[in-house]
């Protein structure tokens, strides 16, 4: 049996495992939007969306199996390998980000069925909707307050 994930910084040794983590992760939660996981997505992935947030990756037997992207208390992302979903890291992923920052928020598809079934068992609530222009698809606001005395 493998050992737990060990919940790390992100170092710019992590790029390619996290990007290609991402790559197949997307393409599994968001394949309404065209061309997730490559081209025009992944250059923003790699300029402007990594180099900006404060990154954390889960390793398991030296494998990136998740990325986590803070900007303070929001989640701009949570990348899980496809073949590590299911295993708890998610959940540990998002505990860890609350430790940081206590309540926290973000966005997520609508059509994203799955993750907003798991943030929704993590404690989130939605906040508000909104259209986003570029992919004319509808953007949920969920919160979570901090928790006490959480494990």
């Amino acid at each position: 049996m493998p050992k737990p994930a060990k919940i790390r910084r992100y170092t710019a040794t992590d790029e390619g495992a996290s990007m290609d983590l991402w790559s197949r992760a997307s393409l599994i939660a968001h394949p309404f939007i065209p061309g997730e996981g490559q081209g025009e997505r992944a250059r923003k992935m790699r300029e402007i969306y990594l180099p900006h947030a404060e990154n954390w990756v889960a390793e398991s037997d030296g494998r990136v199996v998740a990325l986590l992207g803070l900007l303070d208390a929001e989640i701009g992302g949570l990348f899980v390998a496809p073949e590590a979903q299911g295993t708890g890291v998610g959940r540990r992923m998002v505990e860890h980000a609350a430790a940081l920052h206590g309540s926290l928020s973000l966005d997520v598809y609508e059509k994203n069925a799955r993750a907003r079934s798991f943030y929704a068992r993590m404690g989130f609530v939605e906040e508000s909707r909104r259209v986003d222009e570029e992919y004319d698809e509808v953007m949920l606001r969920l919160t979570r307050p901090a928790q006490e005395n959480r494990a």
